[in-house]
């Protein structure tokens, strides 16, 4: 991130309350607190913060070699390791990074506007943005930067050439938000929405609702939705006697006051009394939710003093929000991260950095536009980009604008530039694409969605999207349950229940998890081939796949001596020896594994053998989910210890011990021994916290065509599907082949269409099936969900008698996964 102000250590020093040990008068104006997102080393200062599980301490001689030589620091350090560093010692460096960027919003009066609420923060944040724009030079919160963290990452990026700042605060327990308010000092608060995330953290909802509100104690003015009486409640109580209060609402005299909202081919007119006279905007979403946001914004702008005419053309080229970087299947075995309607250099690194994480075997591409409003002069601004180009180590640039093909001398990779998105489309060849991962990045006015269509694989329309912020949220969920030194294997197996191997394993190893289990070697082998280097387990070795898991370093589960023996012998041919085994005890579950009898030769034939090193013991519980075979598993896991401790104790080296999968890390805490195996809780399934996981999947379709089909005739094969009145029926192009499952036939299943839930009518064929849209608004390419946020799988499996694994790894390959990342 970038500052125009450059601060010397020696200053920073003292804003922190630190001890300077180095140069006085080195200068900085960037900030990291991430060693794995790779930064501009010049002039760089690097927070090495602590957490539950990670230390920015142990990156130091990492970021030392990539030329970071400013450090933030609460730790000792042996300065002797690194002669030309200079560190700050404070004794909290989260506390340091807030206090510096406190102290840098002190250096601006212009307005600056703080969002909270429980949703809609960063839609409201980005279509003020875009409404504001072209009044005023703006600074604002990358993405959903509005943690203790981002706030002040946000704030940082403050410059004298900005006349304006848009920032949002989020909170997750007490006491967090009086930081926030101290770092963003706001002139103007907007309360979004008030909703249940993060209550588990508070006493109740006025708790949470009142650590909310601290964020606007410098502001002059509060815009807020006074329909909730509990936030107008709130807001009028801690706040009416020094703020301007500006409310809107449906139903009670306000501020704002709306009088009518009129739906009409997919937009919405709403119509509102503000200051006695009428006014009116056009909106193109129509979904609750966004008409809220718009609300908000629209009684920002009128307070602002924005004309009429500025806000109803602001409202009618108002943009769905990229709130996220989408990753999507390419042609000729590219892969494309979409981040088009961005185009900042603040938030580049963000985007280079999921680049890393996922292109590891692929030739790197950039497609870039001009940058706009960065403050910087061209020349400066695309030499700190090509910087961070050649830092992440791009193969090649495409530049479209008249501005960075001016620059092109500065770029050092190769490089060819356009003016215009229309003559690159017009000179495109996807074939000139090949085995790439192509970052494609642009402002607005490039459209660079156009590029994204013409590069990416056309499959049908059936997609399963994967949300990689939610899957990061639910891994981090467990870890929080984990005793500091217990390790994290988790599965990948099954193409990661469905939702794309290599993809998840790239994000597991990213965030540094200790192992991956799949359950044959060639799903190993796809791992290994794709970069992956953390260790890899497979749990059902076959005989004859031996050979290839010493080629690629894969470790096997090894259930009885037969497959012991076997592999003895393979590991004899090849030369090898201590190498990495783990042994599977059957303690109840009756599948796979030895048990006690077997134990005492199985040792003895280790212990002399030198060709295996047992790496860890495990075994599986039958029925951990259930309360109602509780003393089953905590016989399960007694028995389990006093096995392991005979082959432990039998040996001079540690072995590591695991029994608990999912529900297991929940519910018998006191189990977790040296490591646990993550399953279906990373795809946010619980048996008992369901509320502190995220989905991470949702399957969706689209209506390809509606007709209406008089009553008394029949819908689909076997003339199953009667209709017992005129309906209107949808036909989805999803089918049992997709891995919709035919049971749901016969209003059994249910989709969500427009938020509500129609049946499905007749059988599911292969390949398509139909629903019933007799009862609600819905037209040809609406979308369908299948299941998702608003319609969980559970609810499925519930219907199909079954468990939600077997609904999400039946979904089918030729289904195209989106993965993206908020």
């Amino acid at each position: 991130m970038n500052s125009s102000k450059t601060y010397q250590l020696n200053h920073i020093a003292q804003i922190v309350g630190g001890t300077l040990i180095g140069d006085d008068d080195f200068q900085i104006d960037r900030l990291s607190i991430d060693s794995r997102t790779l930064v501009l080393a010049s002039k760089t200062l690097f927070f090495a913060l602590v957490g539950e599980r990670h230390n920015g301490h142990d990156y130091i001689q990492d970021l030392y070699d990539k030329g970071i030589r400013a450090f933030v620091v609460s730790e000792n350090i042996n300065q002797g390791l690194f002669g030309d560093c200079n560190f700050i010692v404070v004794t909290d460096t989260l506390n340091a990074l807030q206090k510096l960027c406190a102290h840098h919003r002190k250096n601006f009066t212009y307005p600056v506007i703080a969002i909270t609420g429980s949703n809609g923060k960063t839609i409201v944040k980005e279509w003020l943005y875009q409404v504001l724009n072209p009044h005023y030079r703006i600074v604002r919160s990358p993405k959903s930067y509005n943690s203790q963290v981002g706030v002040p990452i946000s704030v940082w990026q403050m410059n004298l050439e900005d006349e304006f700042a848009i920032f949002e605060a989020g909170i997750s327990k007490p006491c967090e938000m009086d930081k926030l308010e101290t770092i963003i000092q706001a002139t103007g608060g907007i309360f979004t929405h008030l909703g249940s995330a993060h209550l588990e953290n508070f006493d109740d909802t006025k708790s949470l609702l009142d650590e909310k509100l601290k964020l606007f104690a410098s502001c002059e003015w509060i815009v807020y939705c006074s329909d909730d009486i509990r936030v107008s409640d709130a807001i009028k109580e801690r706040y009416a006697h020094q703020k301007v209060l500006l409310n809107w609402s449906r139903n009670t005299d306000s501020k704002l006051q709306i009088i009518s909202e009129k739906l009409d081919k997919g937009k919405i007119e709403l119509k509102a009394v503000y200051n006695g006279e009428e006014k009116t905007i056009l909106l193109p979403f129509i979904d609750k939710a966004s008409i809220e946001n718009a609300i908000n914004c629209w009684l920002t702008f009128l307070h602002l003093g924005l004309s009429d005419e500025h806000i109803y053309k602001g409202f009618c080229d108002l943009e769905a929000v990229a709130m996220r970087l989408e990753i999507k299947e390419g042609q000729n075995n590219c892969l494309l991260i979409n981040d088009y309607y961005n185009s900042d250099l603040g938030s580049l690194s963000i985007a280079l950095d999921l680049m890393n994480q996922q292109g590891k075997e692929r030739k790197k591409t950039v497609i870039l536009s001009d940058i706009f409003q960065s403050g910087f002069e061209p020349r400066d601004l695309y030499e700190q980009v090509s910087e961070l180009l050649t830092l992440n180590e791009i193969d090649k640039i495409v530049g479209i604008g008249d501005n960075i093909a001016s620059q092109a001398k500065n770029f050092q990779c190769e490089s060819v530039f356009y003016s215009t998105t229309e003559i690159f489309l017009n000179t495109l060849d996807p074939n000139g694409f090949k085995n790439e991962i192509i970052l494609i990045r642009g402002a607005r006015d490039f459209r660079f969605e156009r590029i994204s269509s013409a590069l990416q694989y056309k499959a049908h329309r059936t997609i399963l999207e994967v949300n990689l912020t939610a899957m990061v949220h639910n891994l981090n969920y467990f870890r929080s349950l984990l005793q500091p030194n217990t390790k994290l294997m988790v599965m990948v197996k099954a193409f990661s229940y469905g939702s794309g191997s290599t993809e998840i394993a790239n994000l597991l190893q990213y965030h540094h998890v200790d192992y991956l289990a799949v359950a044959i070697a060639d799903e190993g082998v796809d791992l290994r081939t794709n970069g992956i280097s953390t260790p890899i387990v497979v749990m059902n070795p076959e005989l004859h796949s031996f050979e290839t898991m010493i080629d690629y370093n894969l470790e096997p589960e090894i259930y009885c001596l037969s497959v012991l023996k076997s592999f003895e012998s393979i590991l004899k041919r090849s030369g090898l020896k201590n190498y990495p085994i783990h042994l599977k005890l059957d303690t109840g579950m009756f599948r796979m594994g030895f048990v006690d009898h077997e134990l005492d030769e199985l040792i003895n034939y280790l212990k002399v053998n030198p060709y295996f090193h047992i790496r860890s013991v495990f075994s599986h519980l039958a029925g951990s989910d259930e309360e109602i075979h509780d003393d089953y598993t905590e016989s399960q896991i007694a028995k389990f210890e006093d096995w392991s401790k005979q082959i432990r104790t039998a040996f001079a080296y540690e072995i590591d011990r695991h029994i608990l999968n999912t529900s297991g890390i929940e519910r018998f805490p006191n189990a977790q021994f040296e490591m646990v195996r993550l399953g279906i809780g990373l795809y946010g399934v619980s048996a008992t916290k369901q509320n502190m996981l995220m989905n991470v999947s949702s399957l969706k379709t689209t209506i390809s065509q509606i007709k209406w089909v008089e009553k008394d005739q029949t819908v689909g094969y076997s003339r199953k599907g009667k209709l017992n009145k005129k309906s209107r029926i949808g036909i989805i192009p999803i089918g049992y082949a997709d891995g919709f499952n035919r049971k749901l036939s016969n209003g059994v299943g249910q989709v969500l269409v427009n938020g509500n839930l129609v049946s499905v009518v007749g059988n599911v064929c292969m390949d398509m099936c139909m629903i019933d849209l007799t009862d609600i608004e819905a037209e040809e390419g609406d979308s369908v969900i299948i299941f998702g946020d608003d319609y969980s799988l559970s609810r499925i499996a519930e219907k199909l008698d079954t468990i939600p694994y077997e609904i999400l790894t039946t979904v089918s390959r030729r289904v195209k996964r989106i993965y993206f990342q908020e």
